[in-house]
């Protein structure tokens, strides 16, 4: 009887943890608990004794709040304290530059979900839909990537002319200011778009929309600077970069060496206060055409000319290109994907005070400025640029895969082909869904720090996977570079994307989870705060509530771990039926688990974590696997959950499962007494694997034929209908394979049958009409359809002499051979 009583207990106890029991159900229950065992017989003395002691012990220290703050709250401060990692200026400023949103609710063990489904599903208003439809549909045709790319080094004069007058560079703009104000779905769809076409011009048009003077003056700026400078920018009239980079510091933003000292100059005639500079700047991108230079630099004041502090902090100032003393360096030249990108110096520039953004009220407020503003590059551009390298590959290879034939058949029926393609067409999926999440929850006025370093670092990753999956399938069509070839250029500009705004190697090991640990958990921010608080007697009362906080939330999400983990998650809430609302309650266990693994690695580890960049990537890759999974779902929801979308979803799930399982195990792996946590995480093994080879069959047949899951994941890139067009052509080929391949299969069976015995694809028709196996009709598609995949899968040939041999051998007659495109 008493083990009776002391499961009952227990069973009691883990229900108030799992649950989250308010503070007046842990004081009521347990003792009328404790009263129906003694009366009902189900516990003994010992026992008894036991629990109330505990109970008592418990109660003691909640009602005498004095007490325990001396005997128990304020030693802990004083260990906090000594533990907790030291935190630079720049590092708070970053962790309050933005706000905390969905990555929240993944770090909190307990996801509500509700808040997730009610996020309003990203729609371009008509305005949006009709530039989308109209100008950037005409700078999609006007594109030749082969020729901006092999032989004019730059986009045509025609194309930057019509960049700035259509508004592309105001995007962001508002209306009065002259700017499109677009929405960030708007901006997210436009560079996709274009990235689609052109990686040179999509990088052209992103930059000034994102990283950029127009956000810093739209945030910061006063009034008198933005009417100086956004109309300008907003019609192209200025050409505007940022100029943060430099040899000494590039991740460590921090570090910067350039510096400007507050003086006494001459500027246009009169003598006035102003900030000499002196900064060497480079991999600035549209530096060598910019007009307007954003720069970031060390300010300091060493006469006091502004006040007692000596060093000013990093500022940001506006500086006409043609400033004397500004010096444009010669263009580097990024992997085959001229954009314009250069160095920029600048020695003993003398610039007005009115210069820095925001003026005088802005002077070391340049951190914030800049952990904001790449904070929304982050979120928008890169992944919009990544996303269209996934939905291109999976339109254009997918494609290339059902028209292109190895041993009679084609290459996308090879099992080999079909696992690369599915994860081309189920990381998209991924991409997409993470992509327009994030643009939904800019457009709803969130501004997610550590979700934009998230989709930056997973989805240019997952392009890096995605394209070489792609030229894998492509083989010699991908490597010949040349017009016909869409997959070329978009596989050398994976290092691009992988290096700017914020090294992916860094991204991942240093600030996804080292922000987010502080940033997203519901308690360690409260503590760090109290840690530095300076008056004691508030300190303590903030750390009290934070810290007994905090062991509830640890206690919670270790009930909850243990309980999903033996279910399998199937008894926990979900807020939809069907195949949904099995993968919600998957994540709701994965969360769990995370939240646990997470307060357990910084409850042992304290400030070391900080260098412990392994532990700090793998629980990174926990929290944005949990984001990318909960868009995957979300997408699917919002495109009401589509029959013919479904194994796209599960592709999607179960490889964000089996990623967060292999994050766990490299957590368990390398971490003493990790096990413990393994047996609370998964205590009936190891649940999750990579997906199915029936469901590779299943996603790779989405793209390799004509369909609706085909169109929905490919939206957004360029098409046209143009047979010049290798795009269109393609398209025009995946048709006829399709409404040929019956007919093709009648010819098999006919010839296995010994009905036909001719040996080349004509021949074969011309005698199954003969004897009446096809129509006329039917032969015509046959051959029409062998000729569009004979044009289809033709590559670019050239000369094989450079064009100044050439003209050598024709002085010298030697015959030159022009091969053209085959």
């Amino acid at each position: 009887m008493a083990a009776i009583g002391t499961l009952l207990i227990l069973i009691v106890l883990w229900a108030l943890a799992y649950s989250s029991a308010k503070a007046i159900v842990w004081v009521l229950l347990p003792p009328a608990l404790l009263v129906s065992l003694q009366l009902g017989g189900l516990i003994g003395t010992f026992g008894a004794t036991v629990s109330w002691i505990a109970y008592g012990t418990g109660m003691f220290f909640y009602l005498l709040p004095d007490l325990r703050l001396r005997l128990i709250s304020g030693p802990l401060l004083r260990q906090f304290r000594r533990v907790m990692p030291a935190m630079s200026s720049t590092e708070r400023e970053a962790l309050h530059a933005r706000n905390v949103w969905w990555d929240g609710e993944l770090f909190s063990g307990q996801p509500d979900w509700q808040r997730l489904l009610e996020q309003p599903e990203p729609q371009l208003t008509e305005q949006e839909q009709a530039f989308i439809d109209g100008p950037v549909e005409r700078l999609c045709k006007m594109l030749d990537d082969w020729q901006i790319t092999h032989h004019d080094k730059d986009l045509p004069e025609a194309v930057w002319s019509f960049i700035k007058q259509s508004g592309l560079f105001g995007m962001i703009i508002p209306r009065a200011y002259g700017g499109l104000e677009f929405s960030a779905l708007a901006h997210s769809t436009i560079v996709m778009k274009i990235s689609s076409r052109s990686i040179t011009a999509a990088v052209t048009v992103m930059v000034p929309n994102s990283l950029g003077p127009a956000k810093l003056l739209l945030q910061y700026g006063t009034q008198r600077q933005k009417e100086r400078y956004l109309r300008r920018l907003a019609k192209g009239e200025e050409i505007p970069c940022f100029a943060l980079t430099g040899p000494d510091a590039g991740s460590d933003a921090g570090a910067i060496p350039d510096s400007g000292v507050v003086t006494e100059g001459e500027f246009n005639g009169q003598r006035m206060l102003g900030i000499r500079l002196n900064w060497e700047k480079r991999y600035i991108t549209l530096g060598p055409v910019a007009t307007l230079i954003g720069l970031a630099f060390k300010l300091y004041d060493p006469d006091h000319l502004l006040g007692s502090d000596t060093s000013l902090g990093i500022t940001v100032a506006l500086i006409p290109s043609e400033t004397k003393g500004v010096e444009i360096g010669q263009r580097h030249m990024p992997l085959n994907i001229p954009f314009q990108n250069g160095p920029i110096r600048g020695k003993d520039v003398f610039i007005p005070l009115d210069w820095v953004i925001g003026e005088q009220s802005g002077i070391g407020q340049g951190w914030r400025m800049l952990v904001e503003s790449l904070s929304e590059g982050r979120g928008i551009s890169l992944p919009a640029l990544a996303t269209g390298a996934g939905k291109a590959a999976s339109r254009y290879t997918g494609t290339y895969a059902a028209v292109r034939r190895q041993f009679g058949q084609p290459i996308g029926n090879f099992e080999g082909v079909e696992e690369a393609l599915s994860r081309i067409a189920g990381i998209t999926y991924q991409m997409d869904s993470a992509r327009l999440l994030t643009v939904s929850a800019l457009d709803s006025g969130e501004k997610p720090s550590v979700i934009s370093a998230i989709v930056k670092y997973h989805l240019t990753e997952r392009y890096r996977q995605v394209v070489n999956d792609a030229m894998d399938i492509q083989g010699g069509s991908g490597i010949c570079l040349g017009p016909r070839n869409l997959m070329g250029r978009v596989y050398q500009a994976i290092p691009i994307a992988i290096t700017v705004e914020g090294a992916n190697i860094l991204t991942r090991s240093m600030i996804i989870f080292g922000q987010g640990a502080i940033r997203c958990h519901p308690y360690i921010l409260q503590e760090f705060s109290a840690a530095q608080e300076k008056e004691w007697k508030h300190a303590l009362s903030t750390f009290d509530k934070a810290i007994f906080g905090h062991i509830g939330f640890l206690v919670t999400n270790l009930a909850r771990t243990f309980w999903l983990g033996i279910t399998h998650g199937r008894l926990s809430e979900r807020p939809v039926k069907g195949v949904a609302g099995h993968y919600f309650q998957q994540l709701n266990w994965m969360s769990a688990a995370f939240a646990l693994s997470a307060d357990l690695a910084l409850m042992t580890l304290g400030g070391s974590l900080k260098r412990k960049e392994r532990l700090s990537a793998r629980l990174g890759d926990l929290l944005s696997e949990l984001y990318i999974a909960s868009a995957a779902l979300k997408n699917f929801i919002d495109g009401h959950q589509r029959y013919a979308d479904i194994p796209l979803l599960r592709w999607a799930m179960e490889d964000s499962l089996y990623r967060m399982q292999e994050a766990f195990i490299g957590i368990f792996r390398n971490r003493p007494l990790a096990w413990i946590v393994r047996l609370l995480t998964f205590p009936t093994g190891l649940p999750y694997h990579k997906p199915s080879d029936r469901l590779d069959h299943a996603v790779a047949g989405a793209i390799l034929k004509p369909g609706e899951a085909r169109t929905r994941l490919t939206a957004g890139i360029f098409l046209s209908s143009d047979l010049h067009e290798p795009v269109a052509r393609l398209d025009q080929a995946l048709e006829a394979v399709a409404a040929s391949a019956p007919i093709e299969k009648t010819l098999r069976q006919a010839r296995r049958a010994g009905q036909i015995h001719s040996g080349t694809n004509e021949a074969m028709v011309a005698e199954a009409v003969e004897i009446g196996i096809l129509t006329e009709s039917d032969a015509q598609l046959v051959l029409e359809t062998q000729r569009l995949r004979d044009q289809v899968i033709q590559v670019d040939a050239f000369d094989s002499l450079s064009p100044r041999n050439k003209e050598k051998s024709q002085q010298s007659g030697t015959s030159i051979r022009h091969l053209g495109a085959a």
